[in-house]
């Protein structure tokens, strides 16, 4: 993972910390910042760094240029697609966080800054995440039916639970061209901003979630993720021992403290 904003020709991600946050960069904008097997590796090993690094609490993924992503550099991941090969190392954090056999899953939340063009693996990612902000030039398209393939990064899992089976039928059939508008009507998106300010706007979502609880941030994303995939009654199993667990932390005491003395909580992730 490069640091520095000099993307060789197989593209790179930069990764840079600010306090508690881990800005994730897609970098290779001369090619649309399409996705090449060094930048699943890449992006892999971010999302990695992120949840293993106990001073970091949330993620941005963002992109460098005009462009989201153009999705995947074909000619370079055809050849892993007809193997079956994965392009993200097993054991490392997997970015669609599909829960995959021999992948991570990431606990910390991640929010994400699209622009421009965001297609195909565009829209999985963001739908991965946890909060999306949208620039309103956004142009998004899940074009694989266009190029003989289907989508396996979660866009027909995540699009319809979203939206609804018709709604991602619509686009997913298609693979037509649609703008931010849409994709905040269809809950792909939380927020639309002007393209100027999308990831000032992310940063600052970011860092409004960094300032609370660590501890219990990662609990309630994850319950609030198990009831989407497993059901409510299976979150609500985790209720009361989570509450227990949370409560006997630090943080929840400096939570009591701070309500007292009236002043913002100083959190820890203890």
């Amino acid at each position: 993972m490069r640091r520095m904003n000099t993307a060789p020709p197989e593209g790179t991600i930069v990764t840079e910390r600010r306090g508690a946050l881990l800005l994730i960069g897609i970098n290779r904008p001369a090619k649309r910042n399409g996705f090449t097997p060094r930048m699943f590796r890449e992006l892999g090993e971010a999302y990695t760094l992120l949840d293993d690094d106990p001073a970091l609490r949330v993620g941005v993924l963002h992109a460098f240029g005009d462009h989201f992503t153009a999705g995947l550099d074909l000619p370079t991941i055809a050849p892993l697609m007809r193997s079956g090969e994965k392009a993200v190392p097993p054991g490392l954090v997997e970015p669609t966080d599909l829960g995959t056999p021999g992948y991570r899953r990431r606990t910390k939340p991640m929010v994400v800054a699209v622009k421009g063009i965001t297609y195909t693996l565009g829209i999985e990612l963001m739908l991965a995440a946890d909060i999306v902000v949208a620039a309103d030039d956004c142009r998004f398209s899940q074009l694989e039916v266009k190029r003989g393939i289907m989508a396996t990064g979660g866009a027909t899992l995540r699009m319809a639970e979203r939206a609804g089976l018709g709604n991602a039928m619509l686009h997913l059939l298609t693979g037509d061209e649609f703008g931010a508008d849409e994709a905040l009507r269809l809950n792909f998106v939380q927020k639309v901003v002007p393209a100027t300010t999308v990831l000032e706007e992310a940063l600052r979502i970011a860092q409004a979630i960094a300032e609370q609880a660590p501890l219990a941030v990662v609990a309630t994303r994850l319950n609030a993720l198990k009831a989407v995939e497993h059901g409510p009654l299976a979150a609500m199993d985790e209720f009361i021992a989570t509450q227990q667990r949370l409560s006997a932390s630090e943080d929840a005491a400096e939570g009591v403290r701070s309500f007292i003395d009236k002043r913002p909580a100083r959190f820890t992730g203890r």
